[in-house]
């Protein structure tokens, strides 16, 4: 069998102190970390569909249960606050592989759960252990991909975060006729088991590091160990001061709640007379999901602020465009098309960019990066229905993207990534 090992790039001794770490193998890595991508985050969406069925199985109301989608986010996105800073102090692969086979269990306490209560704090605790991912993922692939298909990858693990709210939910409509609405929190309990071990013949040992490896770590008293496990957050206020970080993050937020508010407007203001057209719309984003990434090799040589900023730019002029010509039917497949394009670009730029930033800090800021993605995600449908109309949505979210744009680029002035 073909071995992961990888070879050190160079023939020259790094520098005392400055040693580079292994590149990790590029396909493997990247195919296993895309499609656990997409079933971790798609634990968020998969119930959506399947909120009939839990209703009529519990003799439950389908808008009591929409508080299942939301005790998930919560535990999602305190997790990441929790876990991100626990992969800089004790390693990407160890947090991994504890985090994802506790995934795989409250997943399936979730389908075993005999009454909504019990099924709300499972769903509590699923979106914590998932949490384990995203932030260990981002900066594992940050740290060990070579940097010439760093962004490549980038790209697609982000894009798959992305995919994740459109697949995850087509997949459980198909399956719940079949197997119930267990089933499918049953088969992404085992994909999660499957994705731990996945992860565990790609991914390289944690190096070691500074926090883990001083002498005399694991002694002293439970007092002094536990200080050293808060020590692991210490990052943190220093990186919700810097300004810099702080305009990236905020870009953030706008990106992921103009991604949501946008597709949750689609659906409660009707612009669509058929669910066929609803789809169709939906699934316009998905080639730029795809092809996007393909061209990171290309866009990856713009500097990440730049990148981002024009990304931005690009997504307030679709939704513009979207607002200004009330388009319909093949143009407004294209507009979402053309919209979605520039999310997935923005995305991953913006990652790159609080990345470099961030230092030895780099799973700490991505903790909060993810962390901002769950508030915009949550507050997105909120957003959609301030507005009351389509339109004035859409221009709206332009203005904040365009702000946003422009934020970006003043992040980028004078800071080196």
């Amino acid at each position: 069998m073909r071995s992961f090992t990888p070879k050190r790039a160079g023939s020259a001794a790094p520098a005392p102190g400055h040693d580079e770490p292994e590149s990790a193998p590029f396909g493997w890595t990247l195919a296993a970390f895309t499609l656990t991508a997409v079933l971790v985050s798609g634990q968020l969406y998969v119930v959506i569909p399947l909120l009939p069925d839990m209703a009529a199985g519990w003799g439950a109301g389908p808008n009591t249960l929409t508080w299942l989608v939301t005790a998930f986010g919560v535990g999602y996105g305190v997790g990441f606050l929790v876990f991100g800073p626990l992969s800089d102090r004790f390693g990407r692969r160890r947090l991994l592989m504890l985090g994802l086979p506790l995934a795989a269990v409250s997943t399936a306490l979730v389908a075993a759960s005999p009454s909504p209560e019990i099924a709300l704090v499972a769903r509590v605790l699923q979106g914590l252990m998932v949490a384990t991912f995203p932030p260990a993922a981002l900066a594992y692939i940050a740290e060990r991909i070579e940097p010439r298909r760093r962004v490549v990858a980038i790209s697609a693990v982000t894009g798959a975060f992305l995919a994740s709210a459109l697949l995850m939910q087509v997949a459980a409509q198909l399956l719940v006729g079949a197997t119930g609405w267990r089933g499918p929190f049953l088969l992404s309990a085992a994909g999660l088991a499957l994705a731990a071990l996945g992860l565990r013949a790609v991914m390289l040992p944690d190096p070691e590091r500074p926090l883990t490896a001083g002498r005399g770590e694991a002694s002293g008293s439970p007092a002094k160990r536990s200080w050293r496990l808060l020590a692991a957050y210490h990052a943190m206020p220093a990186l919700l001061r810097d300004r810099t970080l702080l305009l990236r993050y905020a870009a953030t937020i706008v990106l992921m709640t103009g991604f949501v508010a946008l597709y949750t407007g689609l659906q409660i203001y009707g612009v669509t007379p058929s669910s066929g057209e609803l789809l169709a719309l939906r699934a316009a984003g998905l080639p730029a999901m795809v092809l996007v990434p393909l061209l990171m090799p290309w866009l990856g040589r713009i500097a990440p602020t730049i990148r981002a900023g024009a990304m931005l730019a690009a997504g307030a002029l679709a939704l513009a465009a979207i607002g200004l010509t009330d388009a319909a039917a093949l143009g407004l497949v294209l507009l979402v098309a053309a919209y979605a394009a520039a999310i997935t670009g923005g995305l991953p730029s913006l990652n790159e960019a609080v990345s470099a930033r961030a230092g030895r800090a780099r799973g700490t800021a991505l903790a909060l990066f993810s962390f901002a993605l769950a508030v915009g995600g949550s507050v997105g449908p909120q957003v959609a229905a301030a507005f009351g109309a389509f339109t004035p949505l859409m221009y709206g979210l332009a203005i904040a993207m365009g702000l946003s744009a422009l934020a970006v680029w003043v992040s980028g002035r004078g800071t080196s990534t």
